[in-house]
């Protein structure tokens, strides 16, 4: 059972903490090891961890929350225990209240405290996990949740940037699905109906734009739930299949704007999480491979790969083996083998990082700049194809009166 107790030393300092015990006398026994007269101790119900966590409810700002905040409290001193019981306060979020007390149970049991982390591969990533467990090691928690939350809020606020940048075309895109589904469903309908009960013959460009206009509403729910299986299916098929991301990545290579984009994001994942992969002491060649599994295109992770396990560890520089990969860009091998030279490699990736942020951004405004206008011109052309369509016979119509 675990019992939370407050005792005092000898200068009567307050020394508050969590015990794993068999009953109150062994809690006891424990405080008088240590020399620390007990003040109170109760024992703490049990809340079954985090396994009542539901997958995806940690989210990115929660995890920047919680590096940030650590890394504070352990900056002025508080021992890593009071400052999960201080988290566990502040937290409303029942899930990550259920992760921090698994993990202040692990740490009273006397469980390293990357292995609460570890557990949960879909929350937190390999890369995330190997930092806790070095900075542990080595003694550095407070440097490495410093410098977690400066990149996980440097991630958080590119998503929020391209989030943003995209929202516009998105609602557009929405609106113009939107009227032009209402024209089909409701007007054209309509306008075939009376054309088909006064037995006039409408052009034939309407009669086209009739005949389909009517299929499609007619089957419009079908069409719909066809359309949510297509894109549920190319998802899963396009991220989660091997064979699927290859294709992915292959139809990315033929699209200009969007390749530079995506190629782009692989080189700052690949930049800022090398750098703080070794800044935290990890090997090279571990730290290589680590990187190698979040950049996220298929080409640069079998690139990092070939560093780590054909120039790495055969004995090559740095900078010879990112040569070798043609896949980097000229600016970033040049930049990785001058750097290794002289000997501050982190802060020159950190820099690429930073660099290619900007990259980041300028392009999808580009991306979008280029959407805007062709979606608008879409959705013009769509609604003046129908109207056409309607127009015309309505004229030859009355015409003939």
């Amino acid at each position: 059972m675990l019992y939370h107790y407050v005792a005092s030393d000898k200068n009567g300092k307050l020394i508050e903490g969590d015990l794993d015990a068999d009953n109150l006398a062994q809690v006891l026994r424990h405080l008088a090891s240590k020399e620390l007269r007990p003040i109170s101790a109760k024992p703490i119900k049990s809340t079954g961890g985090v396994r009542h966590i539901i997958f995806g409810s940690i989210n990115l700002t929660d995890k920047v929350f919680l590096t940030k905040y650590l890394a504070l409290m352990l900056k002025v001193g508080t021992d890593l225990l009071s400052a999960i019981n201080i988290l566990i306060n502040d937290f409303d979020k029942p899930a990550m209240r259920n992760f921090l007390l698994e993990v202040r149970d692990n740490l009273s049991r006397g469980q390293p405290f990357y292995q609460a982390f570890e557990r949960y591969p879909g929350i937190f990533s390999t890369v995330f996990v190997n930092l806790v467990k070095a900075a542990e090691s080595s003694g550095n928690l407070q440097q490495t949740f410093d410098d977690l939350s400066l990149s996980l809020q440097h991630e958080a606020e590119l998503k929020n940037r391209i989030r943003s940048a995209i929202l516009y075309p998105i609602i557009l895109l929405f609106v113009s699905i939107t009227i032009v589904a209402f024209l089909i469903v409701f007007a054209l309908p309509r306008i075939a109906g009376v054309f088909a009960d006064s037995g006039i013959s409408p052009p034939t460009f309407s009669r086209i734009v009739f005949g389909v206009g009517l299929f499609l509403g007619k089957h419009i729910f079908l069409i719909m739930t066809l359309l949510a299986a297509v894109v549920g299916f190319s998802g899963y098929f396009f991220w989660k299949n091997a064979v699927g991301r290859h294709m992915r990545d292959e139809i990315i290579k033929r699209l200009p704007i969007i390749q530079k984009i995506y190629r782009d994001i692989a080189v700052q994942r690949f930049a800022s999480t090398f750098s703080a992969l070794l800044r935290a002491g990890i090997p090279i060649v571990s730290a290589t491979k680590l990187t190698a599994q979040v950049v996220g295109v298929q080409e640069f992770k079998e690139a990092l790969t070939r560093i780590a396990d054909q120039g790495l560890s055969k004995g090559l520089t740095v900078g010879e083996s990112f040569r070798r990969e043609k896949v980097f860009p000229n600016v970033v091998t040049n930049l990785v083998a001058i750097s290794e030279k002289a000997g501050h490699i982190e802060d020159v990736l950190d820099t690429l990082g930073t660099f290619y942020e900007s990259s980041i951004d300028a392009n999808v405004r580009g991306l979008v700049s280029f959407l805007e206008p062709f979606l608008l011109l879409l959705m013009g052309g769509l609604v003046a194809v129908i109207a056409l369509a309607m127009i015309i016979p309505i004229y030859q119509l009355t015409t003939q009166f």
